[in-house]
């Protein structure tokens, strides 16, 4: 997760992480991912089930109850179990999570223990009741997808209909007083509708953005071909810049974040270092202590049917069940040799992540898409943009 706003336009500074001493439990969420014990960030996947057909799911979602879910008691002590640990978020998706009964009890146990809770959701089940009772029991964040305006949205979500609702949603959440943002998946399919998701951010005031790095998982692994070429990643991340930029400079806070591509924080770094050097310096500071991907290590996934993944996209390996090992039992397990290596991703990554300089701020990027495209799992990041000369320690 590259802050755009925090590193780019400096709403950041690295004494803001340091005042907090980087530990999890003390830390805002606008400053987690600059954090030195990088607790783990938990995504559970609450359930498969799901109201719309989105055609790049990475969990295969459908309108369809899974009889392996994780029951309300299970839950529960999952939770339990994730506060003792240190855990400082849980993110509750799916599927659409709020097609589980349990959703508000499960979420509201988890601020109860003292952890943040956010849901990520398709945004078109959220009534103004069902977003007064979100504000009641404390949920910090609703992160809504849109993946384009109207027409695009619509195909992509697979149910005619599905961008009204979803806006519907943020207009529930504002009013009822729930920190809501939107999530874009970016694909060749809908490049050109981010200025028209910028332009909505400004007439309806959403106070956060991120724009996510087509992954290859899932439904998504059907994207493949549609993902951005080099070039149009590079680009496209520029615009981001330049649309964050004339949001500040008309007096609008947005916090805009790029993530699933750790790249773009040595491009902005390189960037700024031909635009404000002083700044330049600020953004390495704060990428050394961000440490790049994280998959293994300060974020992790709890699926529906239990089993812990080492991300949300990584569905396809299982570390345990919690059904069977508390998390943190699992997760800190490092007789299983996959999660030793996730631990310290940087000395196992190949090719031309493993002599770039920048290894030490994106940690090789994500190993999943890598996977994906080469079966290798240590192999080079593909999705990486900088060219041999940015990377090169000699440069």
């Amino acid at each position: 997760m590259i802050g755009i706003s925090k590193l780019y336009l400096g709403t950041v500074e690295p004494s803001d992480a340091l005042r907090y001493g980087r530990q999890s439990k003390d830390l805002p969420s606008h400053l987690l991912q600059f954090s030195a014990d990088k607790k783990p960030v938990v995504v559970w996947n609450v359930t498969r089930r799901c109201n719309l057909k989105c055609v790049h799911c990475y969990a295969h979602a459908r309108d369809l109850a899974s009889p392996d879910e994780l029951s309300t008691r299970q839950g529960l002590a999952v939770l339990a179990a994730l506060a003792q640990f240190g855990s400082p978020v849980v993110l509750f998706s799916g599927g659409e999570p709020l097609m589980r009964p349990d959703l508000l009890e499960l979420a509201g146990h988890a601020v109860s223990k003292g952890m943040r809770a956010v849901i990520s959701t398709n945004g078109t089940l959220i009534t103004p009741a069902v977003a007064r009772e979100l504000k009641t029991i404390g949920l910090s964040y609703v992160g809504i997808s849109l993946d384009g305006m109207e027409p695009v949205n619509d195909r992509f979500r697979g149910v005619k209909g599905a961008f009204g609702k979803a806006l519907e949603g943020i207009h529930a959440c504002q009013q009822a007083g729930v920190k809501v943002g939107l999530r874009f998946t970016m694909n060749r399919l809908n490049v050109e509708e981010i200025p028209a998701i910028f332009d909505l951010l400004e007439k309806f005031e959403i106070p956060r953005i991120c724009f996510y790095h087509l992954v290859y998982a899932g439904r998504g692994s059907k994207l493949v071909e549609e993902a951005l070429t080099h070039g149009q990643t590079r680009e496209l991340v520029d615009l981001i810049c330049a649309r964050t930029r004339r949001l500040f400079d008309a007096g609008r806070a947005v916090e805009v974040l790029t993530v699933d591509n750790h790249a773009d924080g040595p491009y902005i770094y390189l960037k700024l270092l031909q635009e404000d050097p002083r700044r330049a310096a600020e953004v390495l500071e704060l990428l050394k202590m961000n440490e790049g991907n994280s998959s293994g290590r300060g974020i992790g996934c709890v699926s529906w049917d239990g089993q812990v993944h080492a991300d949300q996209f990584w569905r396809h390996y299982s570390f345990g069940n919690v059904r069977e090992r508390p998390f943190s039992e699992i997760w800190s397990d490092l007789s299983n040799p996959l999660m030793a290596q996730l631990k310290e991703k940087a000395k196992h990554v190949q090719g031309r992540c493993h002599t770039c300089k920048w290894l030490s701020v994106c940690a090789g990027g994500l190993r999943v898409r890598a996977e994906a495209v080469t079966g290798n799992i240590w192999a080079a990041e593909p999705a990486c943009y900088l060219t041999d000369a940015e990377i090169d320690s000699h440069s």
